[in-house]
Parts: structure tokens; C-alpha cells; sequence
């Protein structure tokens, strides 16, 4: 199959997202179909990848709909007449990371109408760049199917399943969550936009039962048109090695964007009680930190120093993938206790591939997915002492803690590797192209 996939970048920051797609149009090219995956809005930031490097084979180079464009479209009427040139100046990839780098792009208070807007695709205000998207898309050789990342592309649908005649499969990452932030004025908008341009799609593909479950509900859909395909990893490189691991000096880990929704106030305040009962214990955090995160990390290290541990905690911030790979060896347990139903969460397959088992709260994709492996404990959500207790049972008993590694290794090599992902959206997106023949 010819496959293009249409994926938000963001700029400057790694984004579990942005990996999974990546990985997905790798994997599907692996398997002989050509694939191309294409930024949206920023540049993509990928896992050890130069800001200015050439595009790997299967990225395109162009970024699409840039961030500063849409903006500026959305606020000043004006911008929408500008001269193709200087269009194509603002998509300049060095001046969106710039951009990106100096905004608070997680923020949902004032987007409301921004995502109103784009959700309302060729009828909202950035009409023109849904154009630009187009015209661009006709010059590509005929796709078979159209893969859009997020249902917040759900806007891009119409106008591109008219002018290519392929049909359009939509992924479900995780959407509900930012929707539901959202201002008042316009969070019952969005939810009733999505439902009414489900409509022009072809097929939906959840990274979880939870996520098709929720999504499906929330926009009215035919269940028959949404199937679960969990997510892969690149797992390559990701492998257990305990003897870098220190007995006496047992360590928490964690690995998302240091911020609160990802659990990294949560996980903190139950480190905090589970020094009262493992004095030696340590923490050791990594992740995106974006500007909006800044102020919660100098008020975590304040809290951490004033309770006399500021010595067996490190907040690291961002890491490459060989730091990546050297924290999951030398921690003895991952805890992401994301205060949200979080829809999957790539550092759960990463912990079971290096022998790690979880810690996670028994809520959103967590549940199927721990629950699936064997490869961790669910406690009850937004409980720090629950969470300090689940803690600190798994590093009093290094046996069960093999073991439950060992089965969460088991599995997570099998299911969630970029191959399998790979493997299983081609059978669905086979079938949606099939069932479109005569």
C-alpha cells in the first residue's frame, strides 16, 4: 500500500506521539508498503535526531500548516491574504522551533478557539493552509489510505478525502483529556464538531480498549468502525542488566514530561512517604520539561531539600536515548502515576523490555495493559500513600520483583515492538482499503 500519515510535530520536545508515528511509518515500510509520514504545524523532534539534519527516508521535509501560521491566521484576519512567500517563510523550521521553544504550547485556558477553529477545517480560519495542504497533497502519487495521528485532525478529513478518493483512518492517542480543559465556551463545541466530522471518516484505530471505549462514547461513533491496535516501541537496545542496579540503595524511576498531569508532583509526594519506611531509597526522574513545567519542578526540589533528601533524588529533565536506556537499568521499579486516564504510555513497554515492573494508578490504558502483562501493581488513584505502599512492598521483595519484570519483558517483547504495531495496522488498514473496492 501507498500509506500517508499526517502527524503534529513539536518542535522541541519529544513527544510519545511523534515516536509511536514515526516508528509505525518505519515499521510499515519495513514490511515493503511505502510509507510517508509528514509534519504538521512544527518539526518533529525525534530520539537523538540533529534539529538540522536531513529527514530520514520516509519523513517528509516540508512542515505543513506551520505553528505561526495557524496562529496568525486565528487572530488577525489579515495574515490570511499574506503572499504565498512569505507563507512559506513563517514554516521555516528553524524560526517554528524558535517559536516552540518560547511559548507554553500544553496550556489549554485560551484555545479554545484555536481548536474550534481547526477541528472546523476548511470552514474554520485557517482555510487557507487546509488549501495549502491539499494542493501539496494532490502532487504526491495517489495514497491508498490517509492516516491522521489524533482526532484533533479530524478537520483536515473532507477536503483531503475529496481530493485524493482514499479513505481516511484516524489514530486515537489520548485526545479527551486535552478537550476537557478546555474553556467552558467551547469544550461542548469541540466534543459536537468531532462527532459531526466523525463522519467523513473511514476508520479509527485505538492505541487501547479504554481510549476506543471512551472516544467512541464521547463521539457518538459506530463502534463497528473503531479497532484496538495497542502501540509498539523501538525496543532495540532496551534490555535488562542487573548488575548495574544497587541493592542497598533501591531506586524509584520515572520517565514522561516532568509536569503534573504525568504524575511527577504525585510520584514525589509518595517518595517522600516512602522514605519514612526505605531511608536509603532513591528517586531518579527524566522527561520533557517545557516552560509551562518550570515553576512545579523549582517547587518539587524546594520540597525534596527542605524534607533533607535532596542527595537520593534526581530530577534529570530531558534525556537522549542511551540516558534513557541507562536509567531504566539502574532503577528497580518505573512509577508514571499520571493523575489523568492516561490512553497508553510508551514507558511502559520501555520498563518491561529492560525487566522493570510498574507501579501505576488502576485507571485509563493502564489497567488493560498492566493487568494484560502481569508486569506490575495498579493501586487506587490520586492516594500517596497507596502509591508509597505499592512501592515500597515491590523493593522489600526482589523475587516478586523479577518476576514480575520478567513477565512484563515476556510480553512487551512480543506485543508492543514497532514490528508487531506495524504488522497489525496493515491487517486493519487492509481492510478498510478492501471494503472500499468494487
Amino acid at each position: 500500500m501507498r500509506i500517508l500519515q499526517l502527524t503534529p510535530g513539536t518542535g522541541d520536545f519529544l513527544c510519545g506521539s511523534c515516536l509511536r508515528d514515526n516508528a509505525l511509518v518505519m515499521g510499515l515500510r519495513d514490511r515493503g508498503h511505502d510509507a510517508l509520514i509528514a509534519p504538521l504545524y512544527l518539526p518533529f523532534a525525534l530520539e537523538d535526531g540533529a534539529a538540522d539534519a536531513a529527514p530520514a527516508e520516509g519523513v517528509e521535509s516540508t512542515i505543513h500548516m506551520g505553528g505561526i501560521n495557524v496562529y496568525l491566521q486565528q487572530k488577525l484576519g489579515l495574515f490570511r491574504w499574506l503572499p504565498r512567500v512569505l507563507h512559506d517563510r513563517l514554516d521555516s523550521p528553524r524560526l517554528l522551533r524558535w517559536a516552540a521553544g518560547h511559548s507554553k504550547m500544553t496550556e489549554t485556558p485560551g484555545l479554545g478557539a484555536l481548536t474550534l477553529s481547526m477541528l472546523r477545517g476548511e470552514e474554520g480560519r485557517q482555510r487557507a493552509e487546509v488549501a495549502r495542504l491539499v494542493e501539496w497533497a494532490r502532487e504526491l502519487p495517489r495514497p491508498d489510505v490517509l492516516l491522521l495521528s489524533n482526532v484533533m485532525l479530524i478537520g483536515l478529513a473532507r477536503e483531503l478525502k475529496a481530493a485524493l478518493g482514499c479513505p481516511v483512518v484516524c489514530t486515537m492517542q489520548g485526545e479527551a483529556p486535552f478537550l476537557d480543559a478546555l474553556d467552558d465556551a467551547y469544550r461542548a463545541q469541540c466534543w459536537a464538531t468531532l462527532a459531526e466530522r466523525a463522519r467523513d471518516l473511514d476508520g479509527f484505530l485505538a492505541v487501547s480498549q479504554y481510549t476506543a471505549d471512551l472516544m467512541s462514547s464521547r463521539m457518538d461513533l459506530d463502534r463497528s468502525k473503531v479497532q484496538v491496535v495497542w502501540n509498539g516501541a523501538d525496543l532495540g537496545g532496551i534490555s535488562p542488566d542487573p548488575a548495574r542496579r544497587d541493592p542497598e540503595r533501591p531506586a524509584v524511576g520515572y520517565l514522561a514530561r516532568m509536569c503534573r498531569d504525568k504524575g511527577i508532583e504525585a510520584l514525589v509526594d509518595g517518595f517522600l512517604r516512602l522514605k519514612q519506611r526505605h531511608p536509603r531509597a532513591r528517586l531518579v526522574a527524566a522527561g520533557v520539561v517545557l516552560n509551562e513545567d518550570r515553576d512545579l519542578l523549582a517547587r518539587l526540589e524546594r520540597r525534596v531539600a527542605e524534607a533533607g533528601w535532596a542527595s537520593d533524588v534526581e530530577l534529570l529533565g530531558p534525556v537522549t536515548r542511551e540516558q534513557k536506556i541507562d536509567l531504566l537499568q539502574r532503577v528497580d521499579v518505573l512509577s508514571v502515576p499520571a493523575v489523568y486516564g492516561e490512553s497508553f504510555g510508551l514507558f511502559l513497554p520501555e520498563a518491561w523490555a529492560a525487566g522493570l515492573p510498574v507501579v501505576q494508578p488502576r485507571h485509563g490504558g493502564f489497567t488493560e495493559l498492566v493487568e494484560h502483562t502481569g508486569g506490575g501493581v495498579l493501586y487506587d488513584p490520586g492516594d500517596p500513600a497507596a502509591l508509597a505502599d505499592a512501592l515500597g512492598d515491590l523493593l522489600d521483595d526482589p523475587a516478586r520483583r523479577a518476576a514480575l519484570g520478567e513477565k512484563g519483558r515476556a510480553v512487551a517483547t512480543d506485543e508492543f515492538t514497532r514490528a508487531r504495531m506495524a504488522e497489525r495496522i496493515e491487517a486493519a488498514l487492509e481492510g478498510v482499503v478492501g471494503a472500499r473496492q468494487p
